[in-house]
């Protein structure tokens, strides 16, 4: 959050320097004001590359992939794989059977089998080691 309010800060700060240094440039009729615009537009076109390619790096940094193989390990079906995202999407038993095609207690089962392999008294909990385990990403 500093960092963002640092680099807006960074921002109204050079576009005022810019503004004055443009109104004095044009007020002392060495420049014209399609010059001081473009190099307005160029200082910003150079500001937002650069905070776009910082915050690809930090996408970069925080994405991770799922770790399949703990999958395996835990012993984890594909269709309690596809009911676990759904949890994690915070619907409850009877959405997550409208959208998978299936009974409500079919997804009870599953959860109560997903509850166990986590070894998690809660769903929350469940999806709160899922996501320490790396199998789910949201």
């Amino acid at each position: 959050m500093k960092k963002t309010i640092f680099v807006f800060s960074a921002l109204i700060v050079s576009l005022l320097v810019l503004f004055q240094l443009g109104k004095y440039s044009f007020l002392s009729g060495s420049t014209s004001i399609e010059l001081i615009i473009s190099i307005v537009a160029i200082v910003f076109l150079g500001i937002g590359l650069y905070i776009n390619q910082q915050k690809k790096k930090q996408l970069q940094q925080d994405s991770f992939t799922i770790d399949f193989k703990k999958i395996q390990e835990l012993g984890i079906s594909n269709r309690e794989y596809e009911v676990l995202m759904e949890i994690s999407k915070g619907l409850s038993n009877k959405e997550i059977g409208e959208k998978l095609h299936i009974s409500e207690s079919t997804i009870k089962t599953h959860v109560s089998n997903l509850l166990i392999k986590l070894d998690a008294k809660r769903r929350t909990q469940a999806i709160q080691k899922a996501k320490e385990l790396q199998i789910i990403t949201t």
